[in-house]
């Protein structure tokens, strides 16, 4: 299925949640915020949340240090 992933067209799996998006994505969990369709969706409903065709994401990978 095709998603926007910061604003850029891309083809991943069907039958994702969130959070297998994110697994899929080589990105880990704790180390990410994630908005979907201009809705922040909260870490503790990412295994829930099915992402569907044409659905728009977010992904900001926190970074530490200073």
């Amino acid at each position: 299925m095709t998603v926007t992933l910061n604003g850029e067209r891309r083809e991943i799996p069907d039958d994702l949640t969130i959070a297998a998006l994110v697994d899929h994505l080589g990105m880990a969990p704790s180390r990410v915020a994630i908005e979907r369709n201009r809705e922040i969706v909260s870490r503790a409903r990412w295994k829930e949340v099915a992402v569907q065709a044409d659905d728009t994401f977010e992904i900001v990978h926190l970074v530490g240090g200073g």
